[in-house]
């Protein structure tokens, strides 16, 4: 359900990575080493278990030989467990389901939507060996972030043969970067926190057995529509009913 918010989240990320200027020689390493080996996912938000979440990717760190150390810096991105639905004054959800068409359909089919919107909490950590890499990368970041268009990405839900999307914006407090205390002196990490305001739709078409427009088939990934209803009036002419 939420899968696509964490789609777009990364090609945000990765839009940001492409843009990094390398300030100190590490930074020259990690735009050198490319996206997947520099932004990871971690199960969770990561403020109690920063450490033992750097320690699970490198131990998954393919790149690193027998003799070669871990790559840092690294930025990993966890998001929250919990759901918080979205205040009124953001945003109101469709409980009820609508009647909807798209306009880009060739079979013009009518479906029914409702939508569920809320807050996602998440979290961009960055890891580095020394506080100059740290400050920087949590620099561009926040420059990055700084731009009107960049507050919201899109989340893409596919739905009959098609690609829908809906914006998730992203709310960042005043002071995001905080740092985290560690046992290793030679470690420095700060934490930037998120909250991504989504608004996800929930496609509905007839279940197998219901009745259907015959345009394509219940149950797969390219789906029949409701049925329309035709009526004829007093004066014999067809009238369709959405």
């Amino acid at each position: 359900m939420f899968e696509p918010v964490k789609a777009g989240l990364g090609d945000f990320l990765q839009g940001f990575y492409s843009e990094v200027v390398p300030t100190t020689k590490p930074l020259e390493e990690f735009v050198e080493r490319g996206f997947p080996y520099c932004v990871a996912w971690a199960p969770t938000r990561m403020v109690d278990k920063a450490e033992e979440m750097l320690s699970q990717w490198q131990r998954n760190d393919t790149r690193q030989g027998p003799t070669r150390p871990p790559s840092l810096p690294v930025v990993l991105v966890g998001v929250a467990r919990d759901w918080t639905p979205a205040e009124k004054s953001f945003t109101t959800q469709i409980s009820d389901p609508v009647n909807v068409t798209f306009p880009q359909d060739p079979k013009q089919r009518l479906f029914r939507l409702r939508t569920v919107a809320g807050d996602i909490r998440t979290q961009v950590v960055i890891f580095a060996s020394d506080e100059p890499t740290a400050h920087s990368l949590a620099a561009q970041f926040a420059l990055y972030l700084d731009l009107p268009s960049r507050r919201c990405f899109p989340a893409t839900y596919p739905f009959a043969a098609l690609e829908h999307e809906y914006p998730a914006q992203i709310e960042v407090p005043d002071n995001p970067a905080m740092s985290i205390k560690t046992g290793n002196k030679n470690l420095t990490v700060l934490a930037l926190n998120l909250t991504l305001k989504v608004t996800v739709p929930l496609f509905m078409a007839p279940n197998p057995g219901e009745p259907n427009d015959g345009q394509g088939v219940p149950g797969t990934d390219d789906p029949a529509g409701y049925p329309l209803v035709s009526k004829v009036d007093s004066r014999e002419e067809a009238i369709t009913w959405h």
